[in-house]
């Protein structure tokens, strides 16, 4: 079989016709209700320990192991490469459904561990086929409107999903949103089932195996260059994000009023990032979109510290710092889409992995640096983003030095 780098018999279309809309919807509901899943774990961790009659320590031992499920990205992400995209999102979304009814069947601390893997492993299974879905169906000038929409359902989460976690627990018990997560991503399983094509129908040429995808990765510059480059800049992200808590309880002494203020601050800036990558990557272009993002966060890493006298300074540096950051990471997923078109899910995997490394990076710099003050994590978040913009200049452009791989 020959795999041919970024050839397909279906030419990507313009974004047009109600069924695209209708799966763009879907896709949009059940992120928010995956990341619901998976982000409650962290406003709500004293909840989930305390129901479990363990310490919070454990329950954060359980954060640290979904961590590493995210080594795993290129071996999840690839089963849309070889067994086909909607294959792999349904798939994706049964592991989910089932993640989330253990704990209802058997609310346990063993059992929430497990839940906690699979639900990560779940999220990176149907991310990675549904980017690739649309990197094969929407055509490159209008990716970056259907990827801001898509990404909607990542503050959707914070500013939707969260808070009717907190009802339910409040309400009925710290396990009750489990079930009630399940039973809409069911909902949506449903639906997609039906209004996906069936890979047959999708005709893509290539379906390479993981081996065969890195092999076409490996040769491709701008694709090497542009993991490095995410890598980096999630580095200088984390940096700075597992210290700002600790910063705002040492400056203003209001550890829960302010933190909880924070987190809805960065829930606004999370959508107002995702509101400008669909109004703008496209009219600007994806590299000079992602080239502007990256510039204002290196400039937004320097000024929080000097913004953060005041408490309302701190919260405004907080949303540029968060709004520019999710602009510069949501900016590049359109751009990641065709750079490897003939292993598009295996490379975006691998891209999960490059910032789940530099999540860890970041979090092991983050508390040294912090020792001399947010200044220090600001000037070296700074230089990490200014490297990446260098990489980006030179080396990540679409289209670059097409490979074909024979086997």
């Amino acid at each position: 079989m020959t795999f041919i780098d970024g050839v397909t018999t279906e030419k990507p279309q313009q974004l047009k016709g109600i069924k695209l809309y209708t799966q763009l919807g879907l896709f949009l509901t059940i992120r928010t209700v995956m990341n619901s899943g998976y982000r409650m774990i962290y406003p709500f961790l004293p909840f989930f320990a305390r129901g479990l009659g363990v310490t919070e320590e454990a329950v954060t031992f359980g954060i640290t192991l979904r961590a590493g499920v995210g080594l795993f990205s290129p071996f999840l992400g690839s089963v849309a490469d070889t067994w086909g995209r909607k294959r792999a999102m349904l798939i994706g979304l049964v592991i989910f459904v089932g993640a989330m009814l253990m704990v209802f069947i058997s609310p346990t601390y063993p059992i929430l561990l497990v839940s906690m893997i699979l639900t990560t492993a779940s999220k990176i299974m149907f991310d990675t086929a549904m980017y690739a879905y649309l990197g094969d169906r929407v055509d490159y000038r209008q990716r970056g409107l259907v990827t801001g929409i898509s990404e909607f359902g990542w503050s959707g989460a914070f500013l939707l999903g969260i808070p009717l976690a907190g009802f339910l627990i409040q309400n009925l018990g710290w396990a009750s949103p489990f079930p009630c997560f399940a039973l809409m991503s069911f909902g949506v399983l449903i639906l997609l089932s039906r209004t996906l094509p069936n890979d047959a129908v999708s005709k893509v040429v290539s379906r390479p195996s993981l081996l065969q995808g890195l092999g076409i990765i490996r040769k491709l510059p701008a694709a090497l260059a542009a993991l490095v480059m995410v890598f980096l800049l999630t580095t200088s992200n984390e940096t700075v994000n597992v210290v700002y808590g600790s910063w705002m309880e040492n400056n203003f002494a209001l550890k829960v009023a302010a933190l909880g203020l924070a987190s809805t601050v960065i829930g606004f800036a999370e959508l107002t990032g995702e509101g400008l990558v669909a109004g703008l990557v496209d009219r600007l272009g994806k590299r000079r979109a992602l080239a502007v993002g990256l510039s204002l966060h290196a400039l937004t890493c320097l000024l929080l510290p000097v913004l953060g006298f005041r408490l309302e300074g701190a919260l405004i540096g907080l949303f540029l710092f968060f709004l520019t950051f999710e602009f510069s990471v949501v900016s590049s997923i359109p751009l990641m889409t065709e750079l490897v078109p003939g292993a598009r899910a295996t490379f975006i995997a691998l891209a999960s992995t490059t910032q789940n490394l530099g999540r860890m990076a970041g979090s092991l710099i983050g508390p040294v640096l912090f020792k001399s003050g947010l200044g220090a994590n600001g000037v070296v978040a700074a230089i990490f983003i200014v490297l990446a913009l260098v990489l980006l200049g030179l080396f990540v452009k679409e289209h670059q030095n097409p490979v074909t791989e024979s086997v």
